[in-house]
This record gives C-alpha cells, structure tokens and sequence, in this order.
C-alpha cells in the first residue's frame, strides 16, 4: 500500500458520503466498492466539512424556523398496529445484530491499541520509534472510545442473552450518547492524526511497517481468526460508527412500544446523538485549527453554557467556554444590525493555575445579594400571565404586531428571572491572579463544572499565556464552536417546540443499588423552570446501607418542566465539617442523573416506572402527571363523614368547636418543631405521609397525637394544605370571591380598608374563626422569616390560592374565563395579594370586627 498523501480537503459532507455508502449489517460498514475513509472516486472523505449548510435529510436534526434544534420525532413502524410482540422480537433482532457489530468494532479499537503501548514504551528509550507527542496525536482517545464501548457492550450482553419484554436498554443507549464528546474531539484531531501519521511513515520505515500491518481479531463465533488492516482505515472507524449508533437508534424506537420506559430513554439517545451530527456537521472555521496548546495539541471545547458572575457586586450573564487546557468568559458583544455578532472576552484562566475556592479563603469574592423569594415567585407569575396574553393574540385577526410587543416584553422578564434566581455559588481561583464567582441555580450544574475541569486537570496541562491575536482567534473561534447557542428562555424557543409540562408531578423514589461500600445516602429532586432548575423535594437520609429503600412520595409542580433529575448524595454527619454558608451544600455527590418528561408517557393516569444509572448506583423511582387545569379543580362534595372534602360548617358543628380539630392540631405542631424549619410550608411532604394523616384525620383514630408526634413536619405542614386546598368551596367562600378580586384592586387606602373588612365580617362565623386562626399563625412563622426563610410574601404565595380559588361552578360562571388554567393566569397574583393584606394588617380580632359598624357601600 502507498503511503498517505497529504491531499487537500474535499469540499463535501463527510456525514453525507457515510449514509449513503452504509449498509446496515452484522459486520460493520459496508461500502459499494469503497475503501474505509474513502469515497468511490478515491478522495478522502475527511470529517472536515464543506460550505454547504445542507445535510442528508435522514441524519438531519429536525429544526424550527430559526434553526434551533428540536425533539426527533422517531418514525412510526410496525408498531403503529398493535403488533407488541413482533416489535419486541424485532427489537431484540436489532439489538443482536448491532451487538454483533460493536463486537467487531471494539476488535478495531484494540487492533490500534496494540501497537501504541509499545510505541509509547520505546519512546523514551535511545531509539524511539515515535515521540511520545506523535503517539499521543495519532492515538487520541481511542484509549476512551475502546473504555467506553467496551463497557457498553459488557452490560448489553446479558440483557440480549436473557431476553424478555422487561428487558431495558435505553439507559445503557443514553449513557452512550452522553459520552460523544469523547467522539467530538477524535473528529476535531482527526485530520492531525493522519498527517502525522503519514509523516511518520514516510521517515520511518518500521512505523510504515507496522501501521500497514494490523491484525483485527474476528468474531468469537467466526472461523476466520484475524484480518490484516491498515492504521488509516482502523482511525476511520470511529467516525463510521457515530452515524450507525444513530441509525441503530431510529430502528429501535421503531420497534419499542411507547409506553416501555425504554422509549423515552431512546428518544433522549436518538436526540443527543442527532445534535451531536449537526453540531460536528457545521462548517469548521479554518482559524480553529491555527489555535494551540503549550504542547502542541489541538485546543478542545469540551463544554460551554451561561452562567451569572457576580462582577462588582452586581450579577452579569456570562458565556463560558471550558477548553482542553483553559477557561474563558466570554461576553457577548453589542453589533449592528445584520453583522455577525462576536464574543468578547472579559477573562480566562489556564486550567493548570485553575483551583477551586472554599469558604475559608474566599474572602476576596463579592457578597451575594439574594431577592427576597417573592420578588421571584411575582415575576414568574407576570411571565405566566404573559404567555396566556400572547396564545390568546395569536387566535385574534390582527394580533400579530402586539404579540410581538409581548414577546419582547416577557424576554426582558424571562433574562431578569434568569440572572436574579440563581443562589449557590461556584468560585474558581487563578493561583496567578484574581479569584471569580459564579451563582448557579442547581448543585448539578456546580457539580457538572467542577467534574469537567478536575477531569482535564488529570492531564499533564501547562500553563499558558495568550497574545493579543490568540486571544482574539480564540474569542471569534467561539462563536462557531459554542454548543449551547442561545439564553433558556422561552421566548427563545419556537411555537412548535414541546411547551413543557404544566401541573403536577407525582414521584415515587422507591430505592437505589450499587454502593460499593456503606454510605449515608439520600437523594434530591429537580426539574426545569423558567430555563433553570429548582430543587424541589429530598428524601430522608439512610445511615450505613448499600441498599437504601426509602418508597417516599412527593407531589412536584412543575412550570413549564421538561426534565426531571435525581441527585444522589452522601449525608455528612461530620460537625466540623459542617458549613456555614446557607447556599452550599456540604454533602457529597455521588451520583446525578435525568430524564425528559415525555407528555404522551407521563400524562396516561397509570404510574411510569422509570430507572436513573448514576456513576454505577442505579435509583429506581415511579412518576405520573396531573394537569394543571385539574389540580385546580374543587370537587363538589355532599361527604358528611370524615374532615377532607366535607364542609367546614358540617366539621365545626360535628366537632362542636369554632375551628376544625385538623387545623387546630397541625397549626400547634408546626408551632412546636416546624417553626425554625427551613422552607416550612414550601417543601414538599412525603406524599404517603401526607396520605397516612388524611386517613388518620378522617376516620378520626385514636393515635392522631401520637402520629403527629411522629411524623416529619413538612408532611404536617402539607396535610394542613391540603385540608385547605380539598375543601368543596375555598375558606374565603365562592360568594364573596368577585368582591376579594375588585377590593384588592382599589386604590384608596381608606376604601380599601373599609372593603376587606366588611368581606371579613361577611364571611360564616366557622370560615372566620378559621382563617383568623390561621392568620395569626402564619405571622408567628413570618417571625423567624431569619431562621425558616419564610417571609410574609412566601407564605402569602403558598396559602394565597389555596383559601381564594374558587370551586368549579364558579370559573364556569366568570364570562371572561374559559378554563380553570386561565384561573392561574389572571387570579393568582390577586389571590397572594389578598392574602398579604390581611398578613400584613395589625391583628384582626374576632369580637371587634363584629363590633365594628363601618358602612359599606358595595353590595356583595
């Protein structure tokens, strides 16, 4: 065989040359007449792409108007007729086959590594072959490609040897997919490795021999023991098996039912994978290749995203790159109309002089100034409201301009949420320089950070120093190679992307296996809102276990959410190592995880059981859906028995007390351990727990106290809400609800104060007892808003439409309502209003305000 020649590049799809050359078989790639990494006519088809924005149409990622890459939508198969056990037995034909082929590949992959173990070892030897820096280029990653397939093709097998409709594959699919960043630096130090290489070859006779000369073992099964083939075709398999890894992808969903928790799985592989084609699939700028690290190498991006800086002692939104060798902020810079926008660079770090900050030695970085939450929680409900105006001008005959004034509008909202919401922080240091701080909204993405850099950091990195020019190649480079393209909003995103779920999430998180060893775990539940995540429920800890069950519910309400994670943490008992910064979590990570919250899987009424694979722990956890629109809803209820359901006059009267026994119970328990408790009111309960006490209350057992007693207090605290929310006409009474909505919109104090106490002194002598109650309470907790982080506005946004919303009758009387949602739209910030008058008026007694004759001139 000749040597390798240094050919130009050719100036067409390498994507487009693969997919329509691939046979899809037992034996890997397959061309028509074409040698591996060649196209037909003998030119190499090189992962370096031409000017032409166009793809093959199958590999193509689905894209809205503005090119912004959408969920795939895979293709409807045999399935489509019901036919579940012939597209169970296709899919384990799919599977084998493609087994097969991974066999083979990963044969190619340790044909490579065969040589360049002793290449590496004669290197620093008299008479070296190679240098270990030509060893390195042209063996780059295959290290980690062969590691990662190999371990991919140890947990498939079993799955395929003891085949059944249980069998789930998709999170080993998905894990693959996760890991393409390895591919995504092969592909960029492809065309390096080949030169080199060649050049190799060319001055040195015993490297031609060996790289023309490599012995590929053939399957166990095969009678054909091994086949000769040459370096540059076996460096050309990886790129060939990206392509099949997707197409193999397509076959599967084809032939998995929708409602197997594989599916979702497989959905979330085909679209990461299908990024991943399109992203590598763009025109590569020339001026990326001239950019290099200290030792030569190819500069990476290995990760990129935005994150808040705190700068002079005020929150800016930064583009951060993480490169193989440095970190740099980037800035996005002001353009004129119809220029190409740039980044600029505000700083960058050498990974080498990159360390991470604790507590103790991060004096030099700005205080964090924290909103109070219901500043947060008012302009989430503004967007809200936005969002309703804007579907409802896209019906009207001539609303296109002001739906336009409405995006814009909501984008401002959507950013100031975005940069005034995240609170824990992540601070890096240059041990040459200055230290920064970033706030995140999620632990996950503190914890994605920090793995990413220390990872890099495992490498024999060295420090560098950008000229001016490289600083700017590098900054303009970043435009082209950035992964993550544009700001989470929603107003980012197109009409016809999936608008997220709405509602609420019931999660079961049943149990987790894989501890090597003992460990004090427990796990956290997050999901996406308003382009961030939000920790919403923890599980309670284990002590010294490998097989934790904790079986605990909990209800989610998710806003907009199209993801649901789970993070595993070790619990530190330890306390001097305890933390004192409220917004760090000292407990250490040992596993994180997601899954997309597929609309179609989630919304059917049975529960979806589901496994998340993290760093070897695998947790098991059941989730199902509510809507919005029927977690609003009131049921009308004639129930006499019981607490739950049944009308407050109905249980004051049984009970012969001015208030329920219910309230009264859990109001002295919160009072009595819950008052100093983080969130109190705002975390979610275990929902079993919550359950458990309904059933307690209801069928009015003797063990109430005791069980009280017992039980964690956030599940008290969610009993007494949910007694709340159940009630067949709110506490505030139907009747009156029109009035509440038109006297917190008036203006003049004295009007207005005249207006809410004669509502007060309207309502039935139960519904004010209770609420007077509850009043007083919610203020002692405001009290320690230093302690428990409920202030006033919390509670009022908490309890708000619990006691206001009105019951179902009463929507579909409102003419200017047409469903429950629209309830949520336009009422709620009302209904929290209402609430907030009365926490905020000195105390209201019951005596006196039946005493008090103040004319009133609204009839209600």
């Amino acid at each position: 065989m000749e040597p390798l020649s240094a050919r130009g590049l050719p100036r067409l799809s390498w994507i487009d040359t693969l997919y329509s050359n691939f046979n899809y078989n037992t034996d890997g790639y397959e061309g028509d007449g074409a040698e591996d990494g060649k196209s037909q006519d003998g030119s190499e088809t090189l992962p370096y792409i031409d000017e032409s924005p166009t793809m093959s149409p199958q590999l193509c990622t689905p894209q809205g108007p503005d090119g912004e890459m959408v969920s795939p939508t895979p293709p409807e198969g045999l399935l489509a007729g019901g036919d579940i056990e012939k597209g169970l037995e296709m899919k384990k034909l799919v599977l084998s086959g493609f087994l097969a082929s991974e066999e083979i590949y990963i044969n190619q992959l340790e044909a490579l590594l065969l040589p360049m173990r002793p290449l590496k070892a004669t290197a620093t030897t008299s008479q070296p072959v190679l240098t270990i820096q030509q060893v390195e280029t042209i063996f780059y990653k295959i290290q980690d490609i062969f590691e990662i397939h190999k371990e991919f093709y140890d947990a498939l097998l079993p799955n395929i040897q003891q085949w059944d409709e249980k069998v789930t594959v998709g999170h080993l699919f998905q894990k693959l997919a996760s890991q393409l960043g390895v591919y995504k630096a092969f592909v960029d130090n492809y065309k390096v490795a080949l030169e080199t290489a060649e050049k190799c070859s060319q001055a040195n006779g015993q490297f031609q021999k060996i790289s023309e000369n490599l012995k590929v073992k053939g399957p166990k099964d095969s009678k054909d023991c091994t086949t000769t083939v040459s370096m540059e075709a076996l460096l050309y398999k990886p790129i060939d098996r990206v392509t099949r890894s997707t197409l193999v992808l397509h076959d599967l969903l084809k032939h998995t039912p929708k409602d197997h928790p594989d599916f979702p799985l497989l959905q979330d592989a085909l679209r990461i994978s299908q990024n991943f084609l399109s992203s590598i699939n763009e025109e590569i700028d020339p001026r990326r290749t001239a950019v290099t690290t200290p030792k030569g190498e190819a500069r990476q991006l290995v990760k990129d995203g935005f994150l808040v800086e705190v700068s002079e002692s005020s929150r800016k939104l930064r583009h951060v790159f993480l490169f193989t060798d440095l970190l740099l902020c980037a800035k996005m810079k002001k353009t004129s109309v119809g220029r190409q926008q740039q980044y600029e660079c505000k700083w960058y770090i050498p990974l080498a002089d990159l360390t991470f900050q604790t507590l103790d030695d991060s004096d030099s970085c700005p205080s964090i100034q924290i909103l109070p939450e219901h500043e947060i929680e008012e302009m989430k409900i503004k967007i809200s409201v936005l969002k309703s105006e804007i579907q409802k001008e896209k019906k009207a005959p001539k609303g296109q301009s002001r739906v336009e004034r409405l995006r814009k509008k909501m984008n401002e909202q959507e950013s100031w949420l975005l940069l005034h919401s995240p609170t824990i922080p992540f601070r890096i240091h240059n041990k040459h320089g200055k230290s920064y701080q970033f706030l995140l909204s999620s632990d996950y993405e503190r914890s994605e950070w920090r793995e990413s850099i220390q990872k890099l950091q495992k490498k024999d990195l060295q420090t560098c120093v950008l000229s001016s020019v490289e600083l700017q190649v590098l900054t303009s480079s970043c435009f082209k190679l950035r992964t993550v393209h544009n700001i989470p909003v929603t107003s980012n995103k197109d009409d016809e992307e999936t608008p997220g779920l709405y509602g609420f999430l019931h999660v079961i998180v049943h149990s987790a296996k894989g501890f090597k060893e003992s460990a004090n775990p427990y796990c956290t539940l997050e999901v996406d809102s308003y382009g961030y995540f939000v920790s919403k429920a923890k599980t309670r800890a284990f002590r010294d276990t490998t097989e934790p069950q904790w079986n605990e519910e909990f209800e989610i309400e998710l806003e907009g959410s199209q993801y649901l994670r789970i993070l595993c943490y070790e619990k530190c008992y330890d306390k001097s190592m305890l933390n004192k910064d409220d917004n760090e979590i000292v407990d250490k990570i040992m596993g994180k995880g997601q899954v997309q919250l597929d609309p179609q899987t989630v919304q059917s009424k049975n529960w979806h059981m589901d496994v998340i694979e993290m760093n070897g722990i695998k947790v098991e956890f059941s989730m199902k859906f509510t809507s919005r629109d029927l977690s609003l809803k009131r049921t009308p209820s004639k129930k006499q028995s019981g607490v739950f359901g049944v009308k407050i006059n109905v249980v004051t009267k049984r009970e012969r007390s001015k208030v329920p026994y219910i309230v009264r119970q859990c109001i002295e328990e919160v009072e009595k351990r819950g008052i100093d408790e983080v969130g109190i009111y705002r975390i979610s309960g275990v929902a079993t727990d919550i359950q458990a006490l309904k059933t307690a209350f209801d069928t009015n057992t003797k063990d109430i106290l005791v069980m009280l007693s017992d039980m964690d207090i956030n599940a008290i605290a969610g009993t007494l809400k949910l007694y709340f929310r159940e009630l067949p006409e709110p506490l505030l009474t139907d009747r009156l609800y029109p009035a509440f909505m038109e006297g917190i919109a008036l203006s003049d104090p004295a009007a207005k104060e005249n207006c809410m106490m004669h509502l007060l002194r309207s309502l039935p002598d139960p519904n004010l007892m209770t609420f007077l109650t509850l009043l007083e309470h919610l203020k002692r907790v405001a009290e320690k808003e230093p302690i428990n982080k409920m202030s006033l506005h919390n509670l009022a946004t908490v309890f708000g439409p619990t006691l206001l919303r009105p019951s179902e009758s009463e929507i579909t009387k409102a003419q200017h309502i047409t469903s429950a949602s629209d309830i949520w739209s336009h009422d709620v910030m009302a209904q929290v209003q209402v609430l907030l008058y009365y926490l905020q008026h000195p105390p209201i007694s019951f005596a006196e305000l039946k005493r008090n004759t103040l004319y009133f001139s609204t009839d209600v």
